[in-house]
């Protein structure tokens, strides 16, 4: 298992999530933090906690987790970003599904705000999140994947690396990603695949350009991917998986 961490300019949340990783219950394979232009210590943060740094030069979340999917070795490409810190028994959550699951190409999990009020973190948290994965969901007709606590199998990755849509700056990566797995495969919610995030979405500015991302992913993908269309087509693929497998 490969856990890829995009990072641009975070070394001081780069270290707390290394600090969670390395304290897991079973380790992972390899942990590549994906430098993707930084101007402070990120690599050297990284490096420090023996993680495998891949430098991309190319600004964006998306382009920079694809360097690190890349790169990794991994059967299982688990994602986590910078100001994540995964829980003690994440790692093993992640790999025990992945043994049993043989149908599931991908799963994500919930996260709680780790910083901020405290009295806020829990409401917000639920705000946030489940307003991404409701309207998401209804948007893709399945689970949608989130970012900050991802995993998907490196075949499934090699199998759509080449549609997902890097270079268009405003495209929401985790969304995207989330389009092109869930027809042909299927995505899961893990209630025990937990994580805590920063509260900084919510606090940096940046909610405007977040749900702007969002529409434009979900509308770049229509009128192809509109909901009852992708329903439909999951229908018909998973027929013909049973057709096959029954023969």
């Amino acid at each position: 298992m490969s856990v890829v961490i995009p990072v641009k300019d975070d070394a001081a949340q780069l270290e707390r999530c290394l600090v969670a990783l390395r304290s897991q219950s079973i380790d992972p394979f390899e942990v590549i933090v994906v430098d993707n232009g930084s101007t402070d210590d990120t690599a050297s943060v990284a490096q420090r906690f023996g993680a495998r740094v891949v430098f991309e030069p190319s600004a964006g979340i998306g382009i920079a987790s694809a360097a690190g999917y890349n790169a990794a070795t991994g059967d299982i490409l688990a994602r986590l970003d910078a100001d994540s810190i995964p829980v003690v028994d994440w790692v093993e959550t992640v790999s025990s599904t992945f043994s049993v699951r043989d149908d599931v190409a991908a799963i994500t999990g919930p996260a709680h705000f780790t910083d901020g009020p405290r009295w806020l973190r829990a409401p917000a948290a639920l705000a946030y999140l489940g307003s991404y994965f409701a309207l998401t969901g209804m948007a893709l007709g399945h689970v949608p994947l989130f970012g900050s606590n991802l995993a998907l199998r490196r075949h499934v990755w090699h199998s759509i690396r080449d549609e997902v849509h890097l270079h268009d700056a405003l495209t929401h990566d985790d969304l995207d990603l989330s389009f092109h797995i869930g027809v042909r495969n299927s995505i899961r919610y893990i209630p025990a695949l937990r994580a805590g995030i920063s509260i900084r979405p919510l606090s940096d500015g940046r909610g405007a350009l977040r749900w702007r991302r969002g529409i434009h992913t979900v509308v770049m993908h229509w009128p192809h991917d509109l909901p009852w269309l992708r329903i439909a087509r999951r229908a018909v693929f998973r027929a013909r998986v049973l057709v096959r497998s029954a023969a």
